[in-house]
């Protein structure tokens, strides 16, 4: 029986709780995950593996959210990002719009359940 490999997600979230939340629900959920601290890193990984799915935080250390996407423009890429964040102002919605982001994750306002939906709905089960 031949299995389909697992598709990648990278997640880019300084926060060490919330990281370790989203690497235990999405490796359960059978998702290949890596994770990345701050914005550097995530490009590193994005550089070097495969990508399936990004979830990207806006405030990070070294290198923030919109400096990563301003480095992956949306017609450069093959993979959906979703932007992490507290801020649920509209012109942080604007500006990761205006980069490409697609779809947007209000961490105070969606729970994890939510969130996973998300990512189901930008990355359909390979048949």
């Amino acid at each position: 029986m031949f299995l389909m490999p697992k598709r990648k997600i990278i997640i880019a979230e300084d926060d060490t709780v919330l990281r370790d939340l989203y690497l235990r629900k999405f490796s359960s959920e059978t998702y290949d995950v890596r994770t990345a601290s701050n914005g550097q890193e995530a490009l590193d990984l994005i550089a070097k593996e495969k990508t399936d799915l990004v979830l990207l935080d806006i405030n990070m250390p070294i290198l923030d959210g919109f400096g990563v996407l301003e480095k992956l423009p949306k017609p450069e890429r093959r993979f959906p990002i979703v932007m992490l964040t507290n801020f649920d102002d509209q012109a942080n919605r604007d500006r990761g719009t205006a980069l490409g982001v697609d779809d947007y994750f209000v961490k105070k306002d969606m729970t994890i359940k939510s969130l996973v939906e998300m990512v189901e709905r930008l990355l359909p089960a390979q048949k």
